[in-house]
Order: structure tokens, then sequence, then C-alpha cells
């Protein structure tokens, strides 16, 4: 096997990916959860550059690391908070939590050990976002749609309940 800096940089990514996943179960302060979901996220799009889906990889950064993020922040910020103390997780559960990734990292490297893919020519770097948008506006066209309506419905429900929280604490 020859080491390729596209080897190097998967590698990279991939450890930046699977550590920003474990940091957000670990973290306590959900600031810091998200700065780790944020890393996910960003080494995800590299994995889909380093895949030559570029519109795949904006769109990623765009939508997730930045408005599910955002949308999650905001839905902390709205929520009350009463609860002041901070549970500690003891060293049993971070033993087990460690084994357990150690168990998934073998078992993933088993999986993948001399598992042969037959290389088949394609086009995947011509014209991708031209096939990703002809898809998307011919066969998919109603989902999309159906989709861009429920994130609708979702903002303005989102806006409702909080105007009537804000009345409520008015009253109060």
């Amino acid at each position: 096997m020859t080491i390729t800096g596209e080897f190097i940089a998967f590698m990279g990514l991939a450890l930046v990916a699977i550590i920003g996943g474990v940091l957000l179960l670990n973290l306590t302060k959900v600031v810091h959860m998200v700065v780790a979901l944020i890393f996910t996220f960003v080494s995800i799009a590299g994995i889909y550059v380093l895949l030559s889906a570029e519109f795949v990889a904006a769109v990623q950064i765009l939508i997730y690391s930045g408005a599910i993020t955002i949308i999650m922040l905001f839905g902390i910020m709205l929520t009350k908070h009463d609860d002041d103390e901070e549970t500690t997780t003891g060293k049993g559960r971070k033993v087990l939590l460690f084994l357990g990734v150690i168990g998934f990292a073998v078992a993933v490297y088993i999986g993948i050990y001399d598992f042969n893919v037959v290389q088949v020519p394609t086009d995947l770097h011509v014209d991708n976002t031209m096939k990703i948008g002809e898809a998307l506006y011919s066969k998919w066209v109603i989902p999309f749609e159906a989709t861009s309506v429920l994130l609708l419905v979702a903002l303005v429900g989102s806006i409702i309940l909080a105007k009537k929280e804000e009345k409520e604490g008015d009253k109060e």
C-alpha cells in the first residue's frame, strides 16, 4: 500500500471527525458540544472534497456547519435552564466509552482490511453539480418542495412559540 497525500488527508479528516464525535458525547457545556459538532461537520465536508463532490461539501458547510448549528444555539438560548448542578461521570463510564471506541475502531479495521473494490471508470469529475441539479429538479422535485414547506412551517411555529413565551413572561 502506497501512502499518498490523499490518504494522509483522508486519515487526518477522519480522525478529526471521530474526535469531534467523541468530544460531542463527552463534553458537558453545550457550547463546547456545538464547537465539536462544527469540527465534525467541517471534516466531513473535507472528505466530500476528497471524493470530488465539491457542491455537496459546500452545502455541508453552509447548511450543517452554519444553519443547523445556529438553530441549535438559538434552541438552547430559548429553552429554560433551571438545573444549575453539573453531573459528573464516573471513571467506569469513561473506561467503557474508551473501550467501545477502541472496539469500534478494531471492527472497522477488520471490516475494511483486504476489502477489494473493483475500479470502474466513471466520469465523477464532470458536471457533478449539474447532475445533482437535474436529479433534484426532475426526479426529486416533490420531496424537495415538501422539505422547504416543512422547514417554513417549523420556522413559523418556533416564532409563534417564542412570542407566546415572551407574552407569558410579561404577564408575571
